[in-house]
Parts: C-alpha cells; structure tokens; sequence
C-alpha cells in the first residue's frame, strides 16, 4: 500500500513538473479588459498547458476563479476553463511585485504579454506604483531571464499626445507631463522610456491600442470601458467635438487578436506597433449618432446637436440626473471634460505596421455599435462609467 502511495505521488510531481516546465507564455492582467481577451483567444486556440497568467487573489485558487469568471465573459465554456489549473497561476499583482518576484516559473518563460494597469481616468493614488514603479520591477526581472525571447508591453496610442486634427504615425519620442489630460496617459508614456533606456537588454515590443470599445461578439458584457461616453453625449445632444470630428476606435476581440499576432511572428521591424482602425476604418461622431439612434430606435440628432465649451457644458449639470437618472453629477461633469477634450482632437492613429504583419483592417465601430447598446441598454449611466474611474 505504502509502494502504491509513493509511485502515486511520483506520478502526481512528475506531471506538476512537467506542467511547470511547459509555461512559456506569461499574461499579465487576465482578469481585466484586454488581458481577459488576450487569455480567452489564446486558451481557445488549444494549449493552456503553455500559459503562466499573472492575477491577484489569496491563494492561487482563488486568482485562478477570478480568471475563470472573467473568461466567461468572453465565452470561453466550461469544457475549455477545466483546462486551466492552478498551475497556470502565479499569485500577485504590479503592486506588490516582490510577493512573486521570486517565483521560479519565471526562468522558464519565452514570452510575455504585459496587460496589467490601473486603467483609469480618475485619481486613482494606486497609478504610478503599478503603471510604473510595479511595472519597471517585473520588467527588470524579466530581463534577466535568458529564455525570454519577447516582452510585448501593452502601453495606449495616446501615451504620445498627438497634435489634433492629424493621423499620427508610431514615434517614441519623450513627452511631458503637462502634455498629458490624464496621469494615466503620463503614467504610461513614462515608463515606455524607462524601460527603453535603463533596460537594454530586455525583448521589448510596445504595442499601443487606440480606444478600445467593446467586442464585436459580446458587446459590452466584459466591459463598458467608454462605450457609456457615446451614449451620454448624444443623449444630451451636446458636446465638445464637431459631429465630422473622426475618433479612432477598435473592438477589443480584434486588439487581442493583433498582440497575438506580434507575439508569434518571429521577427519584428520595427520596436512601436499602433493597434487602431487607421483611416479607413475610423469613424466619424455623425456616423456614431446614426448607428447609435438605430440601435437604440430613436432620432439622430444631426439635426440639433451643438457644439459647446466646458463652461457651456458645465450649465447642464441640474439636468444630468433627469437625462441620466441616479449619478454623481460632479463625476459626471469631470468626465464630460476629459473625454470632451480627447474628442475634439479628431486623431486617427496610422495602421500601416499591422496591415503589413498581415493583419485584416479592424471592424469598424458603427459594425457593431448595435451589440454593444443591446449588451448594456438596462445599465445605468452610473453603472456604466464605473469602470472607468474606479
């Protein structure tokens, strides 16, 4: 009985090791937005056995159902998320990096995915110890890894603060803080640099998503990220953009898709990869309006809409709650000032290094508007917007 115990425990070491070993591919944030759908096409493709994923919880347990939940999200099925096992999972998160820093499933990676961020426009104190701080420390540790073949960064197409009214190509040239509207933006422009500069020897690829919005499949059911911006302004049939104003604006299932894509294709030209519609597939804000009023079964209003300032903006605030219904009026205005200044830039980011990897152009936004309003059309503007100032 004791011989039989030992060769059982034998067996059960010997394939947790070679699970172990069989590693390769570290996804960071598989618990959010674009990280979630990144995991959800890779597990789909087969080979989970190859996937490390990075996400916080008390045990490795429970990081592993709070992946699992998220999937779902993405329509992953039952069938598919048995594949994953605590063993995909380290524990942790950018914050308190040297909780697994030490983790010796690390050594055997080739290639990361890095998702995880604060993403947020509010004053979330917690940005700059994960978006940089968190974020230097891994990729430092990473660095050293000497299988690592590729760390793909996930930073976003603004981190580069555009000149308005143009189409702009991929530069990683140095900003400056009072060019960014948001510290997100900030956040994630610097430590584009640091790794840059002090971090030489590390694979790094960055791949900068325009505005994600979305999934072309599942509508806002894994997030409402900014979907809820397009239905604010045009209830509220003013804003600060003009309704020819072009915005650049990609699915999220198509996002995940091109990071796959950089991720496989052995070699690179160039170190800076816009993720974005491009000119052929952005849209304009009276495109949106018409898609959106045909969603939802109501008018367009082209007819009336108004450009407006701030200080315009700001004299609506004792109607938000009856165009609304329950909100917090002041977050309320902040956002109508942030994302109203982000409209009006009517910046559409160049495509052309991904049509050349071999990528299709990306869906565009009104293809799949009517998705995202049945998705989410009994959720509150409350709700809604919560995602995105948490």
């Amino acid at each position: 009985m004791l011989v039989k115990k030992h060769i059982v425990l034998h067996v059960i070491k010997f394939f947790k090791k070679e699970s172990v070993e069989m590693n390769k591919i570290l996804v960071t944030g598989a618990t959010g937005f674009l990280g979630g759908a990144i995991t959800a096409e890779l597990i789909k493709k087969g080979g989970a056995e190859r996937l490390l994923l990075l996400a916080r919880g008390d045990t490795s347990d429970t990081a592993l159902s709070r992946v699992k939940k998220n999937l779902i999200k993405f329509g992953v099925n039952d069938i598919t998320l048995s594949e994953l096992t605590s063993l995909n999972i380290i524990e942790g998160d950018l914050s308190k990096v040297e909780s697994f820093i030490r983790d010796k499933r690390l050594d055997d990676v080739e290639k990361v995915i890095n998702c995880a961020a604060i993403a947020s426009f509010g004053n979330n104190p917690m940005i700059w110890r994960v978006n940089v701080e968190g974020t230097f420390q891994f990729a430092s540790r990473m660095s050293r890894v000497k299988s690592l073949q590729r760390f793909i960064h996930v930073g976003t197409a603004m981190s580069c603060t555009p000149a308005p009214n143009t189409t702009v190509v991929e530069d990683i040239s140095y900003t400056l803080r009072e060019n960014h509207l948001v510290e997100y933006t900030w956040s994630k422009a610097t430590i584009e640099t640091m790794m840059q500069e002090c971090l030489p020897e590390l694979p790094l690829i960055i791949a900068r998503p325009s505005i994600v919005v979305g999934h072309t499949q599942y509508g806002c059911i894994p997030s409402a990220s900014i979907f809820w911006v397009f239905r604010m302004a045009l209830k509220l049939g003013k804003f600060m953009c003009n309704l020819s104003d072009r915005v650049d604006v990609i699915p999220v299932d198509y996002c995940a898709q091109t990071i796959i894509k950089i991720l496989y294709t052995e070699e690179l030209e160039f170190p800076v990869y816009h993720i974005s519609s491009g000119q052929e597939s952005s849209v304009s804000f009276a495109e949106i309006d018409r898609a959106m009023a045909k969603a939802a079964g109501t008018t367009s209003i082209s007819g009336t809409y108004q450009k407006v300032n701030y200080k315009q903006l700001s004299l609506e605030k004792t109607n938000f709650k009856k165009l609304f219904g329950d909100c917090n009026e002041r977050i309320v205005l902040k956002a109508m000032s942030l994302y109203g200044q982000f409209s009006k830039m009517n910046v559409v980011f160049n495509n052309e290094r991904i049509i050349k990897l071999g990528m299709p152009l990306s869906p565009k936004f009104t293809d799949y508007i009517d998705v995202c309003h049945r998705s989410v059309e009994d959720k509150s503007l409350a709700e809604l917007m919560a995602v995105d100032f948490k």
